[in-house]
């Protein structure tokens, strides 16, 4: 009695407690409307490239028996990792922390979404509402997540993704994207940089210079390290792809894996996943300027160029190499190739993300067919190759075509010129050390976070079927359904 007594007193003021940390979007004149208007948009397309473009792109692939079992996982990812973004995981990921961690992870002052105004975008004085930056990240960590899928597919239970991706998440993706992403905006160092500029007497220089070291200091690990990323070529390619890497070496091969036939069921479904995929990403990498002005421009346009000549690159690498050119490998060559545009699409110019095309074709070709076959890793839908591999020549490639000499935008210093801010001189050693900071401590990061975590999920359910089970296909024995009629 006296327990439901307090579930009854207790329940309400708990929902009451919750809705009362629901966002407060607060009136603020200062968004534009096309720029709001653009980062829906653009959400909504990111929101494409998971369901229904990474669905029918990894669906197709599997074999017919673990099709239901494909497409209902990743949307289960998208379900539940858009849930945890907003009762924890965008506050601990674009929030400021505290103490020694807060180079590592943020806090949980918006958890909840709770006090949520305006974001700050990458122009000083200009804002976009918060709600609309909470929804486009939201989308960046779910597909990150659903990535990983391909890697395990056609042998791992159901009952051990529903428990890896809450897991994965939290402890992987959200410190990455917060050592990453997370800043505190140009206006404070813009500001700071002026007040030191007009500064006169010692008192107010101490202030001003204090004032602009905190705005400086105001990032995650590696932002500050240097490292630049426009749309996620470590934060989710290069996380996802090593992630998966690991989760198909600790869960093993499929039953017959190099000796039963295990071709695509759907090479049509394929297809279209991967016209969804190209044409959501759109909204991945020119949405990732967060304004519709000129460097989205760039952004959108270098995602056409480099996605067009990395599919024509490992289409005539692989008639070469096999003799005839596959839909499944021009396909792959762009999916390849918008991977690698991802970092650089906001800061390479577009002959420098031509080239950057044929390097990641062939490199990447390489990888999913020599390298694969000599080591025998059963990396199902080639997420290492693809994405791992794709993100690392996209991380690296950055650093190299970010140089204004070779046609890239720079790297905007915002307290230049008294706070007007401008673009620094580009140091090669520098930006490239910054580069493989980013990358290796993205790989060491996930690649034994991820360990720890599929080995924590073995221990408490189980990551496979038994052989008669996952032989019949994870379509029945997961959810009782078949794809198709028999």
């Amino acid at each position: 009695m006296k327990l439901r007594n307090w579930i009854y007193a207790g329940l309400p003021a708990l929902i009451m407690a919750i809705f009362a940390a629901a966002p407060a979007f607060a009136e603020d004149p200062t968004p534009n409307k096309g720029d709001t208007t653009w980062m829906m948009t653009a959400t909504v397309l990111v929101l494409v490239m998971t369901i229904p473009g990474l669905s029918l792109f990894y669906g197709g692939l599997v074999r017919s028996k673990n099709m239901l079992s494909m497409l209902t996982q990743v949307f289960y990812t998208e379900c539940v990792v858009l849930i945890i973004w907003c009762l924890y995981g965008y506050s601990l990921t674009f929030t400021a922390g505290s103490g020694i961690t807060a180079d590592f992870i943020g806090g949980f002052s918006k958890a909840f979404l709770s006090g949520l105004t305006n974001a700050a975008t990458f122009s000083t004085g200009v804002v976009i509402p918060e709600g609309v930056y909470v929804m486009f990240q939201m989308t960046f960590a779910a597909i990150t997540a659903a990535l990983i899928l391909g890697s395990v597919a056609e042998r791992t239970k159901f009952s051990a993704i529903a428990l890896f991706m809450p897991l994965w998440i939290t402890f992987v993706y959200f410190p990455i994207a917060h050592m990453v992403w997370y800043w505190g905006g140009p206006d404070a160092i813009a500001a700071a940089a002026k007040a030191l500029a007009a500064a006169t007497d010692p008192k107010a220089k101490e202030t001003a210079q204090a004032a602009l070291d905190a705005a400086l200091a105001d990032g995650g690990f590696l932002y500050k390290a240097g490292a630049i990323d426009f749309a996620g070529g470590s934060v989710v390619h290069i996380n996802s792809g090593i992630a998966g890497m690991v989760g198909c070496l600790i869960v093993g091969k499929r039953i017959g894996y190099g000796k039963d036939v295990m071709a695509p069921h759907s090479l049509v479904m394929t297809m279209i996943g991967a016209c969804l995929l190209w044409f959501g990403w759109f909204g991945f990498n020119a949405g990732s300027n967060l304004e519709a002005s000129g460097s989205a421009v760039v952004a959108f346009l270098n995602t056409f160029i480099c996605t067009a000549m990395t599919a024509l690159t490992w289409m005539f690498v692989e008639w070469i190499v096999k003799g005839k050119p596959s839909t499944l490998g021009v396909v792959t060559g762009a999916v390849a190739g918008l991977v690698a545009v991802t970092p650089a699409s906001g800061f390479a110019g577009s002959m420098g993300s031509l080239v950057l095309g044929i390097v990641a074709g062939v490199v990447c070709f390489f990888f999913c067919t020599t390298v694969k076959s000599v080591f025998k890793y059963d990396d199902a839908l080639d997420v290492f190759g693809v994405h791992c591999i794709g993100g690392i020549v996209g991380a690296l490639g950055t650093g190299i075509l970010v140089n204004p000499a070779l046609g890239g935008t720079g790297i905007t210093d915002y307290a230049m010129n008294a706070g007007a801010g401008g673009i620094a001189e580009y140091d090669f050693l520098a930006q490239m050390t910054s580069q493989l900071k980013d990358v290796i401590v993205t790989l060491l990061w996930s690649g034994i976070g991820s360990a720890i975590i599929w080995k924590i999920v073995d221990i408490i359910v189980g990551l496979r079927p038994s052989p008669e089970k996952e032989r019949e296909g994870l379509d029945i024995t997961d959810h009782g359904e078949r794809a198709y009629d028999m």
